[in-house]
């Protein structure tokens, strides 16, 4: 059923300056729902700051070359982002996935507005626009753009392709639809250009990044029969590769691609002595996995971040994947 976004336009038509978040180590959906819908913002006279909690990741850094339009948050900064009119947080509907942002935007008075496409939610405090079967934030951020009676000029229209494209897998994903086409032939009709997209996401890889994801490869193990598959990124690999964390975007693919696999696993070791853990699946509902750890997501792509050490929770997820994959309606 569609989501009624006329809350979300009085919102707008109310207020001018806006503060747009999406979550932490920001991925193109993320980053092109924010970047497109801060366009058509400015379009119709407002002002939107495009805003993120964690580091700029290089793979997107071709997005803003020179650091005039992304901004970084960090709990230093803070004071440098109160004078917003209210904040719209897009691709996530989580305290965990906030950062620092999270206690800032707890202390905020301004109104609050969700705009996500993920099952897991907590409440944020304000107005709550989810649709869990939008393919991609980008296509939220295309409907509010319509809502609004916004131009869709070819920058933003670019910036959403990269969306629906990226969280669609280059529209290879199962939450790619007939509509899913539809839309990406609007944004290239409207001035999106996907060669050039692609070859920058996919074609213009760091050596680093591609160290890095051999690492990753080396390391894959299986477990239950080979239905479980798994590899990890240890915080020494980064210098040894010459990668940052950032260049870890992706390498759950390579436990997915395994034949027979049913659920993939990545563990990427934090610097606070946390484990950051991806989650994917081809048909098990792995956001049921991913909040027993306080995580959550998609049935079929989620994530989490456990405080323990990676070995610890190495061991505490394959035994609850392995149980998963004993229930009868853990496929769905």
């Amino acid at each position: 059923m569609p989501l009624d976004w006329s809350p979300l336009v009085e919102l707008i038509r109310r207020h001018q300056t806006f503060l747009l978040m999406t979550h932490v180590r920001p991925d193109a959906d993320g980053l092109g729902a924010q970047l497109g819908l801060a366009d058509a913002l400015a379009a119709i006279g407002k002002t939107a700051r495009v805003v993120i909690a964690s580091k700029l990741p290089p793979r997107y850094a071709f997005l803003d070359p020179k650091r005039e339009v992304v901004e970084e948050f960090t709990a230093q900064t803070a004071d440098n982002f109160r004078n917003v009119d209210a904040i719209l947080v897009l691709d996530t509907g989580t305290w965990g996935q906030l950062g620092d942002f999270g206690p800032f935007m707890r202390s905020m008075t301004v109104p609050k507005a969700v705009i996500d496409h993920h099952r897991t939610q907590d409440d944020l405090g304000g107005l709550a626009f989810v649709d869990t079967s939008a393919e991609a934030a980008g296509r939220l951020s295309y409907e509010i753009i319509r809502a609004l009676d916004a131009p869709l000029s070819p920058k933003a229209a670019h910036h959403l392709f990269m969306a629906l494209a990226l969280d669609t897998g280059w529209f290879r994903h199962a939450n790619t639809t007939a509509k899913t086409f539809e839309l990406a032939e609007e944004l290239v009709r409207a001035g999106a250009n996907p060669t050039p997209l692609y070859e920058q996401i996919f074609e213009c890889a760091s050596l680093g990044r591609l160290k890095l994801a051999g690492v990753a490869i080396q390391r894959l193990q299986v477990r239950a029969g080979g239905k479980i598959a798994f590899t990890e990124v240890v915080l020494k690999d980064y210098g040894q590769c010459g990668a940052v964390p950032g260049d870890t975007e992706d390498l759950i693919d390579y436990p997915r691609k395994i034949d027979g696999v049913e659920v993939a696993l990545l563990f990427i070791e934090q610097a606070d002595g946390g484990t950051k853990v991806s989650f994917r699946s081809r048909s098990a509902d792995v956001s049921a996995l991913a909040e027993q750890f306080n995580g959550g997501g998609h049935k079929l792509a989620s994530g989490a971040r456990l405080p323990d050490a990676l070995p610890i929770a190495r061991e505490k997820v394959l035994t609850a994947a392995e149980k998963l994959l004993l229930t009868p309606t853990a496929a769905g």
